[in-house]
């Protein structure tokens, strides 16, 4: 490995370790900006989905972690990583992510900026990134009940989102086109809270409720699998697959009927019980259920 690429990886730990200091979950990034260890179930016949339960390195996001011992091996298992990544969605910030991106030809901040007027929210001032393409990467976090999804141009055309499930490449982070820096002004400041008129934007629409009544064989299997989802959850995620689950209920007509199911089973993953109802509440009153 060359000299200049030793200082990359020497440089991306360092910036690891800082940001999980703040309380960022990191992953180790090679020069294209993917994860820099490969998934340990690559070679298997029938590939099972796994997301790091297997113990083993290699899965992603999944992988992320603000141990710092846990940061050190994951570098030292993947020696050619540049950069690191930043998982959003997890505790204690939340970190939603907006990628103004500037390849599509597109100009995203005039896009985000009307998408400000015509839903009456103003950007705080937080973390910004710049890109080496010239694209920008705002900071936001978000209420630990809500599950952001990750899109692509789904806001508008050249704005892409980070959220759960998803990560942001580094400040300090080397890739082939370039350095990413944090904007001049904004490196001492924590993620700012995400507008609440711009977090509606950023949540999946609500579908329509079914017309078939909660106790026929076919709502009961949906409702199960709303159960069996919560009751999946590792910890970092109880409250985050609560919510989803819960809004998936109220939008299909049955939360009332999983209500308790739902909180019976957060109740198993560790949640205590004014946790998990807090969490139900709040998903009925996001998906705007008049029970």
């Amino acid at each position: 490995m060359a000299t200049t690429d030793r200082q990359a990886t020497t440089l991306a730990l360092a910036h690891a370790l800082s940001a999980a200091e703040r309380g960022l979950a990191v992953i180790p990034l090679s020069r294209t900006k993917l994860p820099a260890l490969r998934s340990p179930h690559r070679d298997d016949p029938v590939p099972v989905p796994c997301h790091g339960e297997c113990g083993a390195a290699g899965h992603g996001v999944y992988d992320a972690t603000t141990d710092p011992s846990r940061i050190r091996e994951l570098f030292a298992a993947a020696p050619w990583a540049t950069g690191y990544g930043i998982a959003c969605g997890l505790p204690p910030h939340h970190l939603i992510g907006i990628d103004l991106d500037t390849k599509s030809g597109t100009d995203s901040s005039a896009a985000l900026r009307e998408l400000a007027l015509r839903h009456l929210f103003t950007i705080p001032e937080t973390v910004v990134v710049l890109t080496p393409s010239g694209g920008r990467h705002l900071w936001l976090t978000g209420p630990p009940e809500a599950v952001v999804p990750n899109s692509a141009g789904r806001l508008a055309p050249g704005i892409d989102i980070r959220g759960a499930g998803g990560y942001l490449v580094g400040p300090g982070s080397r890739t082939d086109h370039g350095v990413y820096g944090t904007a001049p002004g904004t490196a001492h400041l924590t993620p700012a809270l995400c507008p609440p008129s711009l977090l509606r934007l950023l949540l999946p629409p609500p579908r329509p409720h079914r017309s078939t009544p909660p106790s026929s064989p076919a709502s009961g299997e949906h409702g199960q699998g709303l159960v069996q989802f919560v009751l999946a959850a590792h910890e970092g995620q109880r409250n985050t697959r609560l919510f989803w689950a819960a809004c998936r209920a109220y939008e299909n007509g049955l939360g009332p009927a999983l209500e308790a199911p739902l909180i019976d089973a957060a109740v198993q993953t560790g949640l205590t019980e004014r946790e998990a109802r807090a969490t139900v509440a709040s998903a009925g009153r996001m998906t705007g259920w008049r029970g």
